[in-house]
């Protein structure tokens, strides 16, 4: 039996002619040697209120040929401008614009899936995105880098801590409120200037500034300004030796603790280290820091507090932060 094949004109003909004759399907099917199921679905998408004419299933049967092709939806111009402008811009992934297109019901949808192929064959390629460089693709976050696992050991000096993270409150560790904070530097040129980033673990909200040193008194300067004000419950630090002043941020921040980590324990801070990845896509390894505004920096701050997450249902952390809504799309 052809299950395969579609149904020719000639064969439609003698479905007419053994309905007319008051066969059943099943018996019209044994005829025709094709599956029940074929005829039945023959009859039910190609009969029409005057019943079923084979002319005219023909033309019914090639009309949808022709449009069940999938459309390549990068192909409308609209979509198109948007998914450029948010992944080459913005730095968003293709994930976070698929979310969030879905998430504000924009009249647009697009898998990232197809946005992932559209990057790998160089549909979003601009003069300065050369071939040789990987053109867009250089665009994605990890850019085919090697990521380091939980057994790699950061060499780092060591600091007196006030409280391990075993005595963090629970409720930081489930996320349920704001206020807890996890704490780092991103660092450009050695010995130069650097950034401090704070990020919220309930709303991944970042702030921060620059610090003319990655030194102590610096990066004490730039938490104590951004955090007054701010909900304040702990601060989960790296243990890099300019958080080594740490007892000077509680005393100007009503006696918030400071949590640290286990040595070599990056990802019991995956929050604050997953958000410098994101600022990393801003401000590559070894860039110079000093001639950079800090309202430059901040000004990428609030696009990253703008840009949607997966992890939040493709809400931003402004919006989760302020229990607010924002229009993107």
């Amino acid at each position: 039996m052809g299950h395969h094949r579609h149904l020719t004109l000639e064969e439609r003909e003698m479905v007419l002619k053994f309905q007319t004759l008051g066969y059943s399907i099943t018996a019209i099917a044994k005829e025709l040697r094709r599956n029940k199921s074929t005829i039945s679905r023959e009859l039910n998408r190609n009969s029409t209120a005057a019943g079923y004419v084979p002319v005219q299933a023909e033309q019914m049967y090639h009309k949808r040929r022709r449009e069940c092709h999938p459309h390549k939806l990068l192909e409308d111009p609209v979509l198109y401008a948007y998914v450029k402008d948010r992944f080459l811009n913005h730095q968003w992934s293709p994930e976070e614009i698929q979310g969030r297109l879905l998430l504000e019901k924009s009249g647009h949808s697009i898998s990232y899936c197809t946005i992932y192929r559209a990057v790998y064959a160089g549909m979003f390629n601009e003069k300065h995105l050369t071939s040789k460089n990987r053109g867009a693709i250089r665009k994605l976050r990890h850019r085919g880098k090697s990521r380091h696992t939980k057994s790699y050991v950061e060499r780092r000096g060591r600091i007196q801590v006030s409280h391990e993270i075993s005595e963090r409150p629970k409720a930081a560790d489930k996320r349920s409120r704001l206020g807890d904070w996890e704490g780092d530097t991103v660092a450009g040129a050695p010995g130069q200037a650097c950034i401090v980033t704070l990020v919220d673990r309930k709303s991944r909200y970042l702030v921060g500034g620059k610090a003319e040193e990655k030194a102590a008194d610096p990066v004490n300067t730039v938490i104590i300004h951004a955090l007054k004000g701010q909900p304040l419950k702990s601060i989960t630090p790296d243990r890099g030796k300019e958080f080594s002043k740490h007892k000077e941020v509680t005393d100007a921040l009503d006696k918030v603790q400071f949590y640290f980590p286990l040595p070599y324990h990056p990802w019991q801070r995956g929050t604050n280290e997953n958000t410098n990845g994101l600022l990393r896509e801003y401000f590559p390894k070894g860039r110079n820091l000093n001639d950079i505004p800090a309202e430059y920096i901040l000004e990428k701050f609030d696009e990253l507090n703008k840009r949607p997450r997966k992890c939040l249902g493709y809400r931003t952390p402004y919006e989760i932060y302020y229990s607010t809504s924002l229009r993107l799309t």
